[in-house]
């Protein structure tokens, strides 16, 4: 709670274009029942208005994306403080109030006595720095395009393994390098590539792969010597594949334009040499460190592991149910930040002995690698508390 103690509690259900907010008192009075205009100078107006009434405290569902004004807003007001109520615990909490409907003033009037009554399921908004706003703003939309990639490239290589699957088993695995996108516009079907030639491939793939274009261009015409029968839809196929292939390429140099600019954030960042001298952090993956980490107040490391869903969760009951399971909670991007840089760090020594060890217990490799994950969250609270560079273990700490 914070000090002085708040004299209101708001709770405000966001949205797009409006929010619904309730105030109540500190002995349950409601004050404030109404919907706000998503803007700026109507926030201020009901702010400063409940702020006679003494301190107030504001609770949002939604803290980024369509909450970002309010909780700008609330920050930058003397006598304002402003939390947030995870969704999972809000829901929860529904379900000790009476009645089941869903509308927003339901919803606005369960945070706000969430708030009032239950202090203890709020977590903190601090001021976001310029830096960590802009790395969230550009992570997100890095994981937007990562998505679509995913998506256009598994539809590309659909079609090929529908039209030619040795054509699709030759270019499929590099689908994505600039040079395979870059042929399958210019070559759509199997027929024009044969009709091209290996000269005219190979000088086509040599624009953007240099030292692959020889190999690749044999493993093309070898594939498409496996198949002489033309399969219907061919002729279809070659007016989608060169739309797909120019998607994939427009999306990848998205996806390097956006690293670059993140690259530049994460450089300029104090913590920037912190996290990338631990092995498996990259860029990317310290730039969501950064987003999801920075500004919060973890306790310990478990705290941090459980914040991040690696940490186990225990199960007992009498003496029929006992063991640990892998919690379903828990901050998804993070977690799988966290879970892909210890899969990076699988070749650095003491990464691997200690993955190793899990396998020989009987684990499996996922279940390995979530333990090294969270074997090195230990190291990275350490790294983050004290602002110290990663030290490789001594032979006598491994």
């Amino acid at each position: 709670m914070t000090d002085p103690l708040p004299a209101v509690f708001v709770g405000l259900d966001v949205g797009k274009s409006d929010h619904h907010a309730v105030a109540l008192t500190a002995d349950g009075k409601t004050v404030l029942d109404k919907a706000l205009p998503n803007n700026e100078a109507k926030l201020r107006t009901i702010l400063e208005g409940l702020t006679a009434h003494g301190p107030v405290l504001m609770v949002v569902d939604q803290p980024a994306t369509i909450g970002a004004l309010p909780v700008a807003v609330a920050q930058a007001m003397a006598g304002v403080e402003v939390a947030y109520l995870p969704g999972l615990a809000m829901r929860r909490i529904a379900d000790l109030h009476p009645g089941s409907a869903k509308t927003d003033a339901r919803d606005a009037l369960i945070i706000a006595d969430a708030a009032r009554t239950m202090p203890h399921t709020l977590r903190s908004i601090q001021a976001d720095e310029e830096q960590i706003a802009a790395l969230a703003l550009l992570a997100g939309f890095d994981d937007d395009l990562a998505g679509e990639v995913t998506a256009v490239s598994n539809r590309l290589r659909g079609l090929l393994t529908q039209i030619h699957p040795a054509l699709e088993r030759a270019l499929g695995p590099r689908i994505s390098h600039p040079a395979v996108a870059d042929l399958l516009t210019r070559y759509p079907t199997p027929a024009r590539l044969a009709s091209a030639g290996r000269g005219h491939v190979r000088a086509r793939l040599k624009k953007h792969a240099p030292r692959l274009a020889g190999r690749l261009t044999e493993e093309v015409f070898t594939a498409l010597d496996e198949q002489t029968v033309t399969v219907p839809g061919t002729d279809a196929a070659g007016v989608v594949v060169p739309i797909l292939a120019e998607q994939l390429a427009a999306l990848t140099r998205q996806r390097t334009e956006i690293a670059t600019q993140v690259e530049a954030i994460v450089e300029a960042h104090p913590l920037h040499q912190v996290l990338t001298s631990l092995p498996g952090v990259g860029v990317r993956t310290a730039a969501r460190i950064l987003t999801e980490v920075v500004g919060k107040d973890f306790k310990d490391a478990a705290h941090l592991a459980s914040y991040a869903g690696i940490a186990p969760v225990t199960r007992r009951s009498g003496t029929s149910i006992r063991g640990e399971h892998a919690p379903r909670g828990g901050n998804k991007r993070l977690k799988r930040a966290l879970f892909l840089s210890a899969f990076a760090s699988l070749n650095h020594p003491p990464s691997r002995a200690y993955y190793d060890r899990k396998r020989a217990q009987g684990k499996r490799h996922n279940q390995a690698v979530i333990a090294l994950a969270r074997r090195r969250c230990d190291v990275l609270f350490a790294m983050l508390r004290d602002g110290t560079l990663y030290q490789p273990p001594t032979a006598s700490a491994a």
